[in-house]
C-alpha cells in the first residue's frame, strides 16, 4: 500500500509560482510512474504531468507545458518526493492538485493511476 501526500498548496496572483510536493510512505515508489492531475470547481479532473520512475519518461497537458515541471526524488534514505514547480500561473490554473502512482507505467489517464493523494488547493488570483 502507498500512501500519498500533498503538500505547498496556497495563494497566489497571477504570474506567481508555487511548487507541490507529494511525500510517499508505506512503501518506495520503485517502479512506480507519478502523475499530477487537477480538478477545477464544476469540472472533471484532468492530466496535468507524469513522470516514470526512470525519469526517461515526461509528460505533459499542452495546457502547462512550457510552465510547470515535474521531477521526483528518488535517493535511498530519503522519503521518496514527486514535485511539481508551477510557474507563471493563471486563473485557470485554480484547482485542487492531486498525486498519483501507478505500478510499472507511465500513463495519462487516471483510470490507470492506483494510488491517490488527499489533493492541495491552488487558487490564482487576477
Amino acid at each position: 500500500q502507498v500512501q500519498l501526500v500533498e503538500s505547498g498548496g496556497g495563494s497566489v496572483q497571477a504570474g506567481g509560482s508555487l511548487r507541490l510536493s507529494c511525500a510517499a510512505s508505506g512503501r518506495t515508489l520503485v517502479r512506480y510512474g507519478m502523475g499530477w492531475f487537477r480538478q477545477a470547481p464544476g469540472k472533471e479532473r484532468e492530466f496535468v504531468a507524469a513522470k516514470s520512475w526512470s525519469g526517461g519518461i515526461t509528460y505533459y497537458a499542452d495546457s502547462v507545458k512550457g510552465r510547470f515541471t515535474i521531477s521526483r526524488d528518488n535517493a535511498k534514505n530519503t522519503v521518496n518526493t514527486v514535485y511539481l514547480q508551477m510557474n507563471s500561473l493563471k486563473p485557470e490554473d485554480t484547482a485542487v492538485y492531486y498525486c498519483a502512482a501507478q505500478r510499472f507505467r507511465t500513463t495519462m489517464s487516471e483510470l490507470e493511476y492506483d494510488y491517490w493523494g488527499q489533493g492541495t488547493q491552488v487558487t490564482v488570483s487576477s
